[in-house]
């Protein structure tokens, strides 16, 4: 085990090398930069460039510099901390990220809890009583949960909200919290939106899981143990729980891997949509204005927890199910 662990994180860092290389060149690959693209956009509204202060930025960020030497410097100042500088917001990457990174992982983790709280008891109870009017009942709930896009679902509560009851239920706080450090008032007011996007982003994840579960239950139901178990007089719910269950839990703990990059990348159409002060918005910014080191930092940060979370789910799965072996017998 030891072995099989200080092998793959090994093998993670010239996986985040590959992936560093490819972001960089996938944000160079634009013609122009982000200096070019912000001095057009004040031509077009008549207002006057700083030529100046833009070619001080130039020069202190190597954008006169080959793109290796650009590569290199942004590279060695992430290995050491420093996230570059954001050039639209005018800041350090670090500072820009700031309240969103918390406030996004937040409102993805109370989604996951939420998805996984309701999946579990949807998805059992749907397989051990395949068939009945539940089953159908629920099984028709889902399928319209999947159907139905998260901005969809977004567009038609904000359309009720205001049509019903005249209130607005974007953003993530009251508007005058918006720029306020945090505070007991403003954590209160954070808890009373939240729930919102909770609903609207995790119905679609409900959905899914409760019919991966269902699915993976049936399957691990109908196999030979189960049949033995039952008819050696087993309770029905220990003849459940005891081991199919288990079994059919393994995709839970292998989503891991996609579930840590969805705590900072968020459900980015549908924070566009409410107005949520999250990250998904100011990442799709990003790589719309070039701005290279805030859209590169992101996209490494979702690199990271895609890898690290794959690592720890292949380990939970081997701790979850005895028939899946972290090396294979010695001949």
């Amino acid at each position: 085990m030891l072995r099989y662990l200080i092998g793959r994180v090994l093998t993670m860092i010239p996986t985040l090398f590959v992936i560093s290389i490819l972001v960089f060149t996938i944000i160079e690959l634009p013609p122009g930069d982000y200096f070019e693209s912000y001095v057009q956009e004040l031509k077009m509204l008549g207002e006057p460039a700083d030529l100046a202060e833009i070619e001080e930025l130039k020069a202190r960020y190597h954008f006169d510099a080959p793109a290796p030497v650009r590569y290199f410097h942004w590279v060695w100042g992430m290995l050491h901390g420093d996230f570059g500088y954001s050039f639209e917001y005018r800041m350090p990457v670090n500072e820009v990220v700031g309240d969103r990174l918390w406030l996004t992982m937040l409102v993805s983790v109370v989604t996951i809890l939420f998805t996984w709280i309701l999946a579990f008891p949807i998805g059992l109870y749907s397989a051990t009583r395949q068939y009945s009017w539940g089953d159908y009942g629920l099984t028709f709930l889902g399928l319209l949960g999947i159907a139905v896009p998260h901005f969809m679902l977004a567009i038609i509560l904000m359309y009720f909200a205001n049509i019903w009851f005249g209130i607005s239920i974007g953003h993530l706080m009251d508007l005058q919290y918006l720029d306020q450090p945090m505070s007991m008032a403003k954590f209160k007011s954070i808890l009373e939106h939240i729930w919102i996007p909770v609903i609207i982003i995790g119905t679609a994840g409900t959905a899914g899981m409760a019919r991966r579960l269902r699915a993976n239950l049936l399957d691990e139901l109908g196999k030979q143990y189960v049949t033995t178990a039952r008819a050696k007089g087993l309770s029905p719910t220990r003849v459940v729980m005891k081991y199919p269950l288990r079994m059919a839990l393994n995709f839970f703990v292998a989503d891991i891997g996609s579930i840590l990059p969805s705590i900072i990348s968020g459900a980015e159409v549908t924070a566009i949509i409410l107005s949520l002060e999250t990250t998904g918005p100011m990442l799709i910014r990003a790589l719309q204005s070039q701005d290279m080191y805030l859209a590169g930092s992101f996209l490494m940060y979702l690199a990271a927890l895609t890898v690290l979370g794959v690592l720890v789910s292949d380990i939970a799965l081997s701790l979850l199910d005895p028939r899946i072996r972290l090396q294979g017998r010695r001949g």
